[in-house]
C-alpha cells in the first residue's frame, strides 16, 4: 500500500464507539489511527465525546477516478485503527476503507472487561468484492415454489429486528453465527459490494436488490427449513458479502435508512424477490443485474427502478413491508415537525426523553403531545449524534432511529433494574 501522504485526494472518517452491552455510548475512547503499509506509525489520535462520537477527519484516499471505472489500481485506501477505553477491552481493526470524498463510519462495540478474559483476535476487513474475486453466485429460482415445498411460513413480508448471519458456506459448521441489526446488515453488505462513490440512483436500485434478496430469505426462511439455524450466510456463492466489523459509508447508511422497508416485487407474487447480480465484469449473469452496469446507467440518469427494469423486466415493481419487528409503534405516515401535535409526537417526545438518560448530550422535552421549540431542538441534537440530516423534523429516517435507540436502550435497562 502507498504512504498515506501519497494519496492525492481525501476520504473522510468518523468512528462511534458503544457499550456492547447495550447503546450506552463509551466516552473518551482514545482511536489510534495508522496506516496498514505502517501499522507502527500511528497517523491520528482522536477521542470519543459523551455521545460516544469522534470528530470527523480527513484520510488519504486514491482518485475518485478509480472507484468509477474498472481497473487495475486499488480504488480505496487502507487504516488500522487501535480503539481504547478504561473498563474495555481493547478493539483491533485492519483495513478499514477510505473513498475519495466519502465519509467512512467505523461503529465500534466496546466490551467491558473481565477477569480472566480470552485473548482477543484483531478484526480483519477483506478486500472489496469489486475489487478483489470472489466466488460468483450459485444461480437460484428467484421465486420460491411455494405450493410444492410449503417453505413458506411468515404470513406476509415483515422486516426484522435482527438477523443470523454465518460467517461461511452453509455447511461449515467451525463458522460462527453473528447476530446482526437488519438495517446494519444492508449498509454493510452494501458498503462491501458497491462503491459509495457511485451515482445516487444506482446505490439506490443495488440497495433495493440486496434488500429484497435479504427478505426473500426472511420470508421463506430459507435456511431454517433446511435445518440450518441461521438467516442468512456471508458466503458470495450463496448469499451476499457480509464482513463483521467493517466501516460503512455515510451516503450508504442514509439511504438504507430512507428505503429498508422496500423491496422488489412482481405481480400476484407475494414473496420478494431474490434479485441476484454479479459485477458484470468478471462475472457475466444473463437476466440479472450487473453491477458495473448499473453504475452506468446511473452515470446515464436512469432512476432506480429503470435501472432495475432494465435488468429483471418491465413487471418489476417496488413494495413495502406490512410490519417492521421489534419497533414500538409504526411510522405516523407525514413527517413531525413545529407546530405538529398528537399522540405520534408524544410517544416521539417520551423516547428521546428515555434516550437522554443514557445520552447526556440529548436534552429532555415535555411530552406533551406538542412539537414546540424545544421538541424541534431535541430533534435537532439527536440527529446530530446519530449523524442524521440536522433538520428538526422527524422524517422517515429519524422515526425509526428514534425508536431503533430508544428500543436499545430500554432493553439494557430491563436486564440491569
Amino acid at each position: 500500500m502507498p504512504e498515506t501522504n501519497s494519496f492525492i485526494d481525501n476520504g473522510q472518517l468518523r468512528v462511534s464507539a458503544v457499550s456492547a452491552e447495550g447503546n450506552v455510548p463509551v466516552e473518551d475512547a482514545t482511536v489510534e489511527i495508522s496506516s496498514t503499509g505502517e501499522p507502527s506509525q500511528v497517523l491520528e489520535q482522536i477521542t470519543t465525546d459523551n455521545s460516544g462520537n469522534t470528530e470527523t477527519i480527513d484520510l488519504g484516499a486514491p482518485p475518485v477516478e478509480y472507484s468509477l471505472e474498472p481497473g487495475d489500481n486499488q480504488p480505496y485506501s487502507e487504516y488500522n485503527l487501535r480503539i481504547t477505553a478504561p473498563g474495555f477491552e481493547e478493539v483491533l481493526i485492519s483495513g478499514v476503507q477510505i473513498l475519495s470524498g466519502e465519509v467512512a463510519l467505523s461503529n465500534i462495540r466496546m466490551t467491558p472487561t473481565v477477569e480472566q478474559a480470552p485473548a482477543y483476535n484483531p478484526l480483519v476487513i477483506g478486500a472489496h468484492t469489486l475489487w478483489k474475486l470472489y466466488p460468483p453466485k450459485i444461480a437460484e429460482a428467484e421465486i420460491k415454489d411455494v405450493q410444492e415445498t410449503g417453505e413458506i411460513v411468515l404470513s406476509r413480508v415483515v422486516v426484522p429486528e435482527t438477523v443470523i448471519v454465518h460467517a461461511g458456506p452453509p455447511t461449515d459448521n467451525s463458522a460462527p453465527n453473528y447476530y446482526v441489526p437488519y438495517r446494519d446488515y444492508i449498509k454493510n453488505v452494501a458498503s462491501s459490494e458497491i462503491y459509495a462513490t457511485w451515482p445516487e440512483s444506482t446505490i439506490i436500485a443495488n440497495i433495493l436488490a440486496i434488500i429484497s434478496f435479504t427478505l426473500n430469505r426472511v420470508y421463506t426462511e430459507w435456511y431454517r427449513n433446511q435445518g440450518y439455524d441461521f438467516t442468512i450466510t456471508s458466503s458470495t456463492a450463496y448469499d451476499h458479502y457480509f464482513v463483521y466489523g467493517r466501516n460503512i459509508y455515510d451516503n450508504i447508511s442514509r439511504t438504507v435508512d430512507t428505503i429498508f422497508a422496500n423491496y422488489l416485487s412482481r405481480p400476484n407474487v407475494r414473496q420478494p424477490i431474490l434479485t441476484q447480480y454479479c459485477d458484470g465484469r468478471r462475472v457475466s449473469c444473463p437476466n440479472w443485474m450487473s453491477q458495473w452496469g448499473s453504475k452506468y446507467l446511473g452515470d446515464q440518469g436512469y432512476t432506480p427502478i429503470e435501472i432495475i427494469r432494465n435488468y429483471y423486466g418491465s413487471d418489476m415493481y417496488i413494495n413495502s413491508a406490512e410490519q417492521i419487528s421489534g419497533i414500538p409503534a409504526s411510522w405516523p405516515g407525514a413527517d413531525l415537525t413545529l407546530g405538529s401535535t398528537g399522540a405520534k409526537v408524544r410517544q416521539m417526545q417520551e423516547q428521546l426523553n428515555r434516550i437522554s438518560r443514557t445520552y447526556p448530550a440529548l436534552p429532555s422535552v415535555t411530552a406533551d403531545g406538542i412539537y414546540g421549540e424545544g421538541t424541534r431542538q431535541a430533534v435537532e441534537d439527536f440527529q446530530r449524534v446519530f449523524g442524521l440530516p440536522v433538520t428538526g423534523v422527524v422524517d422517515y429516517p429519524t422515526w425509526y432511529k428514534i425508536s431503533e435507540i430508544y428500543v436499545a436502550v430500554t432493553r439494557i435497562a430491563e436486564l440491569n433494574p
